[in-house]
């Protein structure tokens, strides 16, 4: 690395120590105002149009969970840090078509759906743990919160949560978490993230296990933690905003 680009480095460097200290202290805090004693919420880095070297810049901070919503995007930066260890979240839409693809790196998918989602995604996972033996995916239920269920930021509407709860528990390879959403743009992200508890606290009366909500992002993680989030999803506070694309 030449001279200039070593400082280009450092710098970065700086940035992102320092943004992702200011996250954590955020997460500890509000943990903390919530009375929540045990374990803090899992942080996700999403990285979404953002280059592997900050991957790798963030893996040297700490940072073992990274999220990405492009597939095309998360497999090759997951074939390019592969030495890193990292665990792979994919936290975007899916198209089943793409089951076959995601399975190969990602240790979560936060975005099932539908039925037909989680057909495709076992499947997936039977074939690949022939070739490579890998392990079960956790897959978390992607509630919509918008009144036009299904709208805007995606996902299931609430009544169909116990279907899909039931699917994903009886299928092979892979491993009922619990719950994600987004608060829908122009909400009250309050009431949003008391709606998905509730909806979290039903799931987990018919499967124990299922205790992780996915929710909470840049503008509104103390929210989610107040409400049980044990997964938030951060992108622009620590990595700023995103690079233009051409």
């Amino acid at each position: 690395m030449d001279e200039g680009r070593a400082v280009e480095d450092a710098a970065r460097v700086a940035v992102l120590s320092e943004r992702l200290a200011a996250v954590r202290r955020r997460i500890g805090s509000a943990a903390e105002a919530a009375g929540r004693t045990g374990d803090l919420p899992t942080l996700i880095v999403v990285t979404k149009f953002h280059p592997a070297e900050d991957i790798r810049r963030l893996a040297a901070l700490g940072v073992r969970d990274v999220g990405e919503n492009r597939d095309q995007e998360a497999a090759r930066k997951s074939t390019e840090l592969a030495e890193l260890g990292l665990k792979w979240h994919f936290v975007g839409q899916l198209q089943s078509k793409k089951a076959k693809s995601v399975v190969r790196y990602a240790h979560a998918v936060h975005s099932v759906d539908r039925l037909q989602l989680v057909d495709g995604l076992e499947r997936a996972v039977a074939a690949e743990q022939d070739k490579t033996g890998r392990g079960p995916i956790d897959c978390f239920i992607q509630v919509s919160l918008d009144d036009d269920a299904g709208a805007h930021r995606g996902g299931a509407a609430p009544a169909d949560v116990p279907v899909l709860a039931a699917r994903l528990a009886s299928a092979d390879g892979l491993v009922l978490a619990g719950v994600m959403a987004v608060a829908p743009l122009g909400g009250r992200p309050a009431e949003s993230f008391e709606k998905l508890a509730a909806i979290s606290s039903r799931l987990t009366a018919d499967h124990p296990s299922a205790t992780a909500i996915s929710a909470g992002m840049s503008q509104d993680l103390e929210v989610a933690i107040r409400f049980g989030a044990t997964h938030l999803r951060i992108g622009s506070d620590i990595l700023g905003s995103r690079p233009t694309v051409g």
